[in-house]
């Protein structure tokens, strides 16, 4: 089984026909039909349902396009590092981060394009659940998340520290108080995220706890939207502190301290175990490692061991 010849296959599947196959790949359908020939007999089973006229797959055929797909990017991922061998001067640094951990990249991708200007970064906004499998996809190299996934398949390096806290318009009655308890939040109207994630099961579960009502009667898809509907005098919100900084410097939100939701939260970024990372990525990193020092918390730099964490 030759890459040139999972080409010819995946030409002729994404085009259900072999005579177009042959237009794409500026060859003849029967040199086409050749190569699809000798890829089944390479591989012992018949790729294409020769009985319908739409190019099907068949069971096996539809099986090897996934694997094919796969080898495909991994050479795509072997051009690429070599081209970057040299220096800099060109590549694509490719992160993924859901819509709150695209907040800490903001600053660290500005950093990175100061020292490599050349170099284009492409930020894949999804959801954190899904960022490990599609690390495994090569879809990416980086991704930002704040939880750990399994250690055995990723390295990950804690990066920042954050915290969440409860927002409220100026004008709310809570905003004058230095400090409440979770208790006095079962009145409160909650403006929640709509999104399941393992912050919003904690949020629930010390409620639950502390046998206090959570009323959220409103539920919002992003953040932002949020924030906003709060300021406008809409109900509390929970949200971590990195999506909110702004405003509480602003003053169009105001955060209350909650003893009993003190909850930290550290962001890592991820990648495979076995990846060889690109010249751009490892460039990022450094980049990381610089900002944590400069800065210091809550931005910081440590590489998480498949046990604790290590610096």
């Amino acid at each position: 089984m030759e890459l040139n010849q999972l080409e010819t296959f995946l030409a002729v599947a994404e085009e259900r026909s072999f005579s177009r196959a042959a237009v794409r790949l500026h060859r003849t359908q029967p040199a086409v039909s050749q190569v699809i020939r000798k890829l089944e007999e390479a591989v012992g089973e018949t790729l294409f349902d020769r009985a319908a006229r739409d190019g099907s797959l068949t069971a096996s055929g539809a099986l090897l396009r996934d694997y094919a797909l796969r080898l495909l990017a991994l050479r795509r991922e072997a051009t690429s590092a070599l081209g970057e061998l040299k220096s800099l001067e060109r590549g694509r640094l490719q992160l993924a981060a859901n819509e709150y951990t695209c907040m800490y990249l903001l600053p660290a991708i500005d950093a990175f394009r100061r020292e490599a200007p050349h170099v284009g970064v492409t930020v894949h906004r999804m959801l954190a659940s899904r960022i490990p499998d599609e690390l495994n996809l090569r879809t990416f190299e980086l991704g930002v998340i704040s939880f750990r996934p399994d250690p055995e398949q990723f390295r990950t390096i804690a990066v920042y520290g954050d915290s969440l806290d409860l927002i409220v318009s100026p004008k709310h009655p809570l905003a004058k108080a230095e400090r409440v308890s979770i208790n006095d939040l079962g009145s409160e109207l909650f403006v929640a995220h709509n999104v399941a994630s393992p912050l919003r099961r904690r949020v629930i579960e010390t409620f639950q706890r502390y046998r206090t009502p959570l009323n959220m009667a409103i539920e919002l898809p992003t953040i932002e939207a949020i924030k906003r509907f709060v300021a406008m005098g809409n109900g509390v919100a929970l949200v971590p502190h990195l999506a909110v900084a702004r405003e509480l410097e602003t003053g169009d939100l105001v955060r209350v301290p909650v003893d009993e939701l003190e909850m930290r939260r550290i962001l890592r970024l991820a990648y495979r175990r076995q990846a060889t990372l690109s010249y751009a990525a490892k460039a990022f990193l450094l980049t990381l490692r610089r900002l944590a020092k400069e800065q210091g918390p809550p931005f910081f730099y440590h590489v998480e061991r498949r046990q604790g964490i290590g610096n």
